[in-house]
C-alpha cells in the first residue's frame, strides 16, 4: 500500500475555447503527493488550478491527461473505488431546498451505495450540530447551518479521504471552532484532510505539509515549518522615542512607516545582520524605546511565489 492518499503525475487539463475566448490550460503537468493521515494544505491564488484539481479528484470534471491514484485506486481503472475513496465538502452551497438535513444524508448515503444498516445520519448530524434541525427544510437553514450540512454530506460513505474547500469562507467564529475541532477529531482517527484556504493563518495552525499552486503548476510543496525556514526575510520593528523624520536607508533594507508611527525595516538575513539594520537606524538618528524582531509567515511565503513581481531570488529561495 503506497504512502500517499493522493498522487497526481503529469496531470492536465485544457478546457475548450469559443469563438471569443482560446483554449485554456488550466493544469500543467502537475505533480503532487498528498500523505496519509496529514492535515495537507492546498494554497494559490484565484485561478491558479486549485478547483480544477478537487473537481477532477471528485470525477467531476475530466482529465486531459495525466494520471491520479486516489488511496491506491487507479482513477481510470477503477473511478468507483477512486471516488468512494474521497468525500469533497464544496464551497458552494449546493443543497436541495426542499430535503431535510436527515433525508440529505441519507439520499447521498443511498447514492455511495451504503447499506442502511451502515448509515450513520444521526451521528453525522449530531457531530455537525445539526440534531435539532433533521427534520427543517434545507431552505430554512442559516447559511452556517448549510455549510455544516454540506460536511455532514462528504462523510456519509466514510470516506479515506475528506476535501474541505474554503469551508469557513464566511462563517462566524463559532462555526469555524466547531469545523476545525471535527476536523483535527477526523485526523486523529486516521482521515487524511485536504484544505484550501484564503486565511494563510489557517493554513498555517492547521497544516503539517502545504503545497502552493500557480498557474495550474506547483510551485513549493513542503511540511509548513520548512516552507517558513526557506524564506529567511525578516522584520524587524523599531519603537522610535520621538517622532521619525528620515526613514533608514542601506543597502538590504526597506524601511516603512506604520499608522502607530513604529518603524519596519524588512531584511533577509542571508544578506543583512541584525547589527546592521541597527547601524542604520543610528546613522538616521533614532532613538529606540523598544525592538522586535518577526519572522516570516506563511503569507510571505504565498506572495513571494505566486505575485508577478515576485523576483526570481525569492523563486529560488523556495524551489
Amino acid at each position: 500500500m503506497s504512502e500517499f492518499a493522493i498522487e497526481v503525475k503529469d496531470l492536465r487539463k485544457t478546457y475548450d475555447g469559443t469563438r471569443r475566448q482560446p483554449p485554456k490550460e488550466a493544469l500543467k503537468g502537475m505533480d503532487l503527493a498528498v500523505p496519509r493521515g496529514s492535515v495537507f494544505g492546498l494554497l494559490g491564488p484565484n485561478g491558479a488550478g486549485k478547483s480544477t484539481l478537487i473537481n477532477i479528484l471528485a470525477g467531476l470534471v475530466t482529465k486531459t491527461g495525466g494520471q491520479v491514484t486516489i488511496w491506491g485506486f487507479d482513477q481510470d481503472r477503477n473511478p468507483r473505488q477512486s471516488r468512494a475513496a474521497i468525500g469533497v465538502m464544496p464551497q458552494e452551497l449546493n443543497l436541495d431546498p426542499f430535503f431535510t438535513p436527515r433525508a440529505a444524508l441519507e439520499v447521498q448515503a443511498g447514492l455511495y451505495g451504503v447499506p442502511a444498516s451502515q448509515r450513520r445520519s444521526d451521528e453525522i448530524l449530531a457531530m455537525v450540530g445539526l440534531t435539532d434541525k433533521a427534520q427543517s427544510y434545507a431552505r430554512t437553514l442559516s447559511g452556517g447551518m448549510r455549510r455544516r450540512l454540506l460536511l455532514g454530506k462528504a462523510l456519509v460513505h466514510h470516506p479515506h479521504i475528506l476535501v474541505l474547500d474554503e469551508p469557513t469562507a464566511g462563517v462566524d467564529i463559532e462555526l469555524r471552532q466547531m469545523l476545525w475541532h471535527n476536523v483535527r477529531r477526523l485526523n486523529r482517527q486516521g482521515m487524511t484532510i485536504i484544505l484550501t484556504t484564503h486565511y494563510l493563518e489557517e493554513a498555517q495552525e492547521m497544516c503539517d505539509q502545504i503545497a502552493i499552486i500557480d498557474q495550474g503548476s506547483v510551485v513549493a510543496r513542503d511540511s509548513t515549518a520548512n516552507l517558513l525556514e526557506r524564506l529567511d526575510a525578516r522584520r524587524m520593528v523599531i519603537h522610535p522615542d520621538g517622532p521619525v523624520t528620515t526613514l533608514p536607508q542601506a543597502d538590504g533594507i526597506t524601511a516603512t512607516r506604520r499608522e502607530d508611527g513604529t518603524v519596519v525595516l524588512s531584511y533577509h538575513s542571508r544578506q543583512t545582520s541584525a547589527d546592521q539594520v541597527l547601524s542604520a537606524v543610528q546613522a538616521a538618528s533614532i532613538t529606540i524605546r523598544d525592538v522586535k524582531t518577526e519572522e516570516a509567515d506563511l503569507e510571505d511565503v504565498f506572495l513571494a511565489l505566486t505575485q508577478p513581481h515576485a523576483d526570481n531570488d525569492e523563486r529560488d529561495r523556495l524551489p
